[in-house]
């Protein structure tokens, strides 16, 4: 977050600046040459300010869930069979515990800030040292609702590339929600301190 609010601060200040030389320095027949960095500037601001509601939503969820640590979880670049959408996707263990060894998975729905993760999650090419800076996989959340994911920083200390992830239906209030038979009135009230919105019309999970 800080380091947002820095980058955002950044990007205005490097707008105003371009935008102060050009008009104190700088003739009209100059602007041509300021149009796509000015342009690139306002790009960079919105980026920024995409990133604090996700901000936001972690910072609920993580209020509401412990860290776990998930080492050899399956991931993949393909589509999962049973995710809701479409993308890179990660398997999380159910938190129904015993009779539910089936892991849920999780889709990274939208891509911003995912190309590092897309790296190593990668394929059979993907080299093993990327692969390995995904072990373990550190994850708060419910895997049926939405979650908080993160990679161990070198040396095991820390943890970054924090990234939330959720079901389309824990957020979207024109997705029917899955029926999660074995989510209890506490798992789904949880979900509800953590961010989740459930609508009223409900679909079998498969």
């Amino acid at each position: 977050m800080a380091m947002n609010v820095i980058g955002l601060i950044g990007w205005i200040a490097t707008w105003v600046g371009l935008l102060y030389v050009l008009v104190v320095f700088l003739s009209q027949g100059f602007i041509f040459l300021f149009v796509l960095p000015l342009c690139y500037c306002v790009y960079r601001v919105l980026i920024q300010l995409r990133y604090f509601p996700t901000a936001f939503r972690m910072v609920r969820v993580l209020r509401t869930y412990p860290w776990q640590v998930l080492p050899g979880v399956p991931r993949g670049l393909d589509e999962h069979p049973e995710a809701e959408d479409g993308g890179i996707w990660v398997e999380i263990p159910n938190p129904a515990g015993a009779g539910h060894e089936k892991g849920i998975p999780l889709v990274f729905v939208k891509h911003h800030r995912a190309y590092w993760w897309m790296r190593r999650i990668g394929g059979p090419r993907t080299k093993p040292e990327l692969k390995a800076q995904l072990e373990p996989l550190w994850f708060a959340g419910d895997p049926r609702f939405l979650g908080v994911l993160a990679a161990p920083a070198k040396g095991g200390d820390a943890l970054r590339r924090l990234h939330f992830l959720y079901q389309p239906s824990a957020l979207s209030k024109t997705v029917p929600r899955r029926d999660w038979e074995d989510a209890s009135p506490a798992d789904l009230e949880r979900a509800r301190q953590a961010g989740a919105l459930f609508p009223g019309t409900v679909q079998r999970s498969r």
